[in-house]
Formats: structure tokens, C-alpha cells, sequence
């Protein structure tokens, strides 16, 4: 099978994880078929059907996305509307990629303009690189150029997304500094007009970052100036965590083969047990060790998603309390050990009182903690 075959297959089917815009096509098309709005230069959809998008619809189907404060969104837009780039910060597993994700699919159409900042991101994966056989043979042209997501973002006119930007060297997070404030990004090695991309109406950027992260590369007060900030909060409402949990862990397991839906008594003991070990506080308001592994939403969705794998995989049925146990153990040793010893405590000591068969299947199964 070719490269192309791979690609031209259905990718809602194909593809683990679609990005926003195919996965939510429809959704896409009847907001853009009702929208009568004015739109800002270079969007797809106007402000309100971006909303729309985000947080849901029932009118016109349009499914809620983000779980969080409406008002965030309505800032976050508004923002992208200007010539300042949007900064999104929080703790880990706030569903910051997703908001930004949702977002460009949204203003743009597309969000796989993405750079993934990391200890080894370079300047070539931000703005463009070198087609080297190409540059030998004809020299610099716009033939041998490569865009990287930051030129072809500006060229067309796109959003693009800069996810974990402070975990780059600061030098590389300064290359942004004229697109977002000049808005143009200059290309020393051609001439002409050539040599200069400007913007086109629709560019802008998105970035995140996790509080978690602060000082490992903080941005210069330079770039700072050029990004509005805005705080993604953990979710607070039990039954809204919940749902959510449920709702993601029921469609990652039927896309991995499981017909059997997960059990809300499980979820509810694995919720719980999330939200406790996050804040170091137990629903009847006793103090507790808290651990220091991020015990965000999004990893409760991943050990559900595993709880429910453990138990048709290996018995035919959804998972129970002992596998939530069995899974929670790489979630509570991956940055300190000690981790490990607080959620044996936890385990031990501060589930004993509570009713429910699941809670007592959990106090149970301490024992499958290693170590």
C-alpha cells in the first residue's frame, strides 16, 4: 500500500485521533450554513459560531467540547481577533491542547499548524527549513524552501498553535517576536519580495504552556508583552468531572473494541479518588497526603480508559475496583516515588469508612500495589 493509499482513507475511521475539524466536519458545516454573523478578516466562522462550536449548541447539534467557563472562550476569541497572540497556562490536564485545537479548527479551519515545543525544537521547525539537495543544486529559491508551521500559518493566512512553548530555549521562543509583533517573518537567504512573508488576515498564534513548567524556560518579558494570558482552571464540579470522564472513557473504548460500557459506580470511586489525591482533602474534609503527580482530568480519562481494557481484554467485562488500583499504580509513581507509599496510604487508611461495594473492592485490592 502507498503513502497516498494510507492517506486517502477515510480518516474518521482510520486515524486514532482525527484532528478537531474531521472529527466535528458536520458540526463545522451547519455553523458555517446558519451563520449570519460578521466575521473577523481571515476567519472561517464569525465570533458567536466560533463560540458555538466550542461550547455546544442543541439547536443545531453542535456538541459541547470544553467543560469550563464560558467567558474564558469569549476572551480567548477576542483575543485572536487582535494582534496579540493567545497564551493559555494552567496545570497539567486542563485541556489546554483541546482548547486550542477546538479553537483553530474553528477561526481556521485547520489545526494542524502545530508545533510541539520541546528541549529539542529548533528555529527550522518553527519557521521554515531547506529542501538540501534542492539548495545545492539551484541555491536558495522558493523551490527548495520548506514552511514549517509558523510561514505557511502567516502565508495563508491560518492559526497556528504553539503547544509547551516554555519548555523551548528562550532563544527559539524569541523568533516569534516580529511575526506577532511586525507581522512579518523575514528570509534572509532569497531577495525580492521574496525575502519578507507577511501576514495575511486570519494569522495568529495560540501557545500554552503548564504552571507546572514555570522557570524551566520562562518567556522574556519581550514575548510576554506580545500574548495575552489566559488561566485554564481544573474542572470544580464533581458531577461535571464525572460526566466527562465517563462520556471521553465510553468513546475511547468503543473505538478500541469494547462493547461494553464503563460502570458508574466504578467511575464514581475513580473520580473520587482523582479529586482527594489532587487536593490532599477527602470528601468529608480530613486532611491527607497529597501526591505530587499531576492528577489531572485527563489522566482520570486515561486510567478509565485502562480500567475498561483490563476488564474486557483479559475477563470479558467492564472493569471493576481492582483494576483501578492495578492501573492507578503507573499514574502515582511516574515523578516521585513517594507517591507511590501516600497512595498505599491513602488505600489503606482513608477509604475504610465509605459505603458502596466498589469501596470496599478498592480498600481490598491494596494489596496489588507493587512494592
Amino acid at each position: 500500500m502507498s503513502l497516498t493509499e494510507i492517506t486517502v482513507t477515510d480518516p474518521a475511521e482510520s486515524v486514532q485521533r482525527p484532528p478537531a475539524e474531521v472529527r466535528f466536519a458536520a458540526e463545522l458545516a451547519r455553523l458555517r450554513a446558519a451563520d449570519t454573523a460578521a466575521r473577523p478578516p481571515g476567519w472561517a466562522l464569525s465570533v458567536q459560531a466560533a463560540r458555538r462550536f466550542v461550547v455546544g449548541d442543541p439547536a443545531l447539534g453542535v456538541s459541547r467540547k470544553f467543560v469550563g467557563d464560558p467567558s474564558l472562550i469569549d476572551r480567548a476569541l477576542i483575543t485572536l481577533a487582535t494582534s496579540r497572540g493567545l497564551m493559555l497556562v494552567g496545570e497539567p490536564g486542563t485541556a489546554k491542547s483541546l482548547l486550542s485545537e477546538l479553537i483553530a479548527a474553528a477561526v481556521s479551519g485547520d489545526s494542524t499548524l502545530t508545533i510541539q515545543g520541546g528541549a529539542a525544537t529548533t528555529e527550522d521547525q518553527i519557521r521554515y527549513s531547506w529542501n538540501y539537495a534542492l539548495l545545492v543544486a539551484e541555491g536558495p529559491s522558493t523551490r527548495s524552501l520548506v514552511p514549517a508551521p509558523l510561514l505557511r500559518g502567516m502565508a495563508e493566512g491560518r492559526t497556528v498553535r504553539f503547544e509547551e512553548i516554555t519548555r523551548c530555549p528562550l532563544e527559539v521562543q524569541d523568533c516569534l517576536l516580529s511575526p506577532l509583533s511586525d507581522r512579518v517573518l523575514a528570509i534572509p537567504e532569497l531577495t525580492g519580495p521574496e525575502s519578507m512573508v507577511f501576514a495575511r488576515d486570519g494569522f495568529n498564534i495560540i501557545a500554552t504552556a503548564n504552571t507546572r513548567d514555570r522557570g524551566v524556560n520562562d518567556m522574556s518579558s519581550a514575548l510576554k508583552r506580545r500574548f495575552n494570558f489566559e488561566t485554564v482552571f481544573p474542572i470544580a464540579d464533581f458531577d461535571t468531572e464525572l460526566t466527562l470522564v465517563a462520556d471521553e472513557a465510553a468513546r475511547l473504548l468503543a473505538r478500541s473494541g469494547v462493547t461494553a460500557e464503563p460502570r458508574r459506580d466504578v467511575l464514581e470511586v475513580l473520580v473520587t479518588t482523582f479529586r482527594e489525591l489532587r487536593s490532599g482533602e477527602t470528601a468529608r474534609g480530613d486532611s491527607m497526603d497529597r501526591l505530587s503527580a499531576v492528577m489531572s482530568t485527563a489522566e482520570a480519562v486515561s486510567v478509565a480508559h485502562a480500567v475498561g481494557l483490563r476488564g474486557w481484554f483479559l475477563r470479558g467485562e467492564p472493569g471493576n475496583a481492582e483494576d483501578i488500583v492495578a492501573c492507578l499504580a503507573g499514574t502515582a509513581a511516574k515523578d516521585n516515588a513517594d507517591d507511590l507509599a501516600k497512595l498505599r496510604r491513602y488505600l489503606a487508611q482513608q477509604i475504610t469508612w465509605r459505603d458502596g461495594d466498589q469501596w470496599r473492592a478498592l480498600h481490598q485490592a491494596r494489596h496489588l500495589l507493587p512494592g
